[in-house]
């Protein structure tokens, strides 16, 4: 039997999840190897790779890596599947095949629904108080980010360009918190930086992932050269409780019909997601903590019925009246913008591939730039 090599929960949490085959039993997710067999919690929220065509021949000359928790470990990564178990070395499982997002009655007692909801996000937020860690929180003045900060009562930091939506929301909601932030300030030059990073640390170069990662990775930089352990974000909230225009509208983007089902839809793209910011977090030395991907959250969340969720008067309504009893009114009601948007990282991206000759007439202009400054750096580190 293989020594288990386990990220994110203990082994004997993970032997009993595989053997009850219980999709949420407790954790803030996991994946690695254990007892010979790869492993991926029903959310992805610790990445996990395999390599796409392993060299097993135990006579092979060089044999690669058959998996690892950096894409920049192996030469051709792909995703080990969410909710999937599987012998290492053996073909990919379809995702969801040991462990599935369960199908959760709603609750239909309104104010049930909300105690219950407080209970888990409490819980989760206890469990990360356990841990002897110096937390600092990416705040950006939004409710997700703001409950996060109350609960944990962590050190606030914000990035932005001076001008940004972001920066001064979240001076606002510090003030209206009563709290301090510290903010860090971007110009061109840290975006021009900190692209090859990113693309390398996250193992993607098109734009909107670069973009979105961009935030966390120069807001972590500060946070740890500020000597902290951890980052906390508030990352999972819009998809487990109706933060996006689409589950109200159910249009194009989204194939269920009621807005819980178009919740689900998001939920499911969390896999996918979530090993970006997780790597992004990761290179810059810090641990990522998102207390709202608990799966007592999760659990909490997926009984919600619509209209605790979202339509068109309000998104996030079942978790607006949790934060509402912990910060100021304007604070828990408040919308928000996409980082990439509220930072101005994706604005300043765009004006500096523009500078460097890559036009919107071209498709896909910014990854093209993306892509080249990760070559440039290449060819400087040969």
């Amino acid at each position: 039997m293989t020594e288990p090599t386990i990220r994110g929960a203990d082994p004997a949490t993970v032997r009993d999840a595989l053997a009850d085959a219980e999709s949420l039993p407790g954790t803030t997710g996991f994946a690695g190897e254990l007892d010979g067999q790869l492993v991926r919690d029903v959310l992805g929220r610790v990445p996990l790779y395999v390599e796409t065509d392993p060299d097993l021949d135990p006579d092979a000359e060089s044999q690669t890596a058959a998996w690892a928790f950096e894409p920049s470990a192996l030469e051709d990564p792909t995703l080990f599947p969410a909710g999937a178990a599987a012998p290492v070395g053996e073909s990919l499982p379809e995702p969801e095949s040991h462990w599935t997002l369960p199908d959760l009655t709603p609750e239909t007692d309104h104010a049930a629904a909300i105690d219950a909801l407080e209970r888990a996000v409490r819980t989760a937020s206890e469990a990360v108080n356990q841990d002897d860690r110096d937390i600092a929180v990416a705040f950006s003045g939004g409710v997700d980010s703001a409950l996060v900060a109350e609960l944990l009562d962590a050190p606030l930091y914000v990035v932005g360009f001076p001008d940004s939506h972001d920066v001064e929301a979240a001076r606002t909601a510090a003030d209206a918190m009563g709290r301090n932030l510290t903010v860090v300030d971007l110009e061109p030059a840290d975006l021009e930086r900190a692209v090859p990073e990113v693309a390398r640390a996250i193992g993607r170069t098109n734009a909107m992932d670069v973009q979105i990662a961009l935030p966390l990775y120069l807001v972590g930089e500060r946070v740890a050269a500020d000597g902290f352990d951890a980052l906390a974000v508030g990352q999972g909230a819009d998809e487990l409780f109706g933060g996006y225009e689409k589950v109200v509208h159910l249009d194009h983007r989204v194939d269920a019909e009621t807005v819980r089902g178009a919740v689900r839809e998001g939920i499911r793209s969390l896999p996918d997601q979530l090993p970006r910011d997780v790597l992004t977090i990761e290179a810059t030395g810090l641990e990522p903590v998102a207390p709202l991907l608990h799966d007592a959250v999760v659990e909490a969340a997926l009984r919600l019925p619509d209209d605790l969720l979202a339509d068109e008067d309000e998104r996030k309504r079942g978790f607006r009246r949790v934060a509402a009893r912990y910060l100021p009114a304007e604070v828990a009601n408040r919308d928000k913008k996409a980082v990439q948007y509220g930072s101005l990282v994706a604005r300043e991206l765009d004006r500096l591939a523009r500078q460097a000759g890559y036009k919107r007439r071209m498709d896909d202009h910014v990854t093209k730039y993306v892509a080249s400054l990760l070559e440039d750096g290449e060819t400087t580190a040969e």
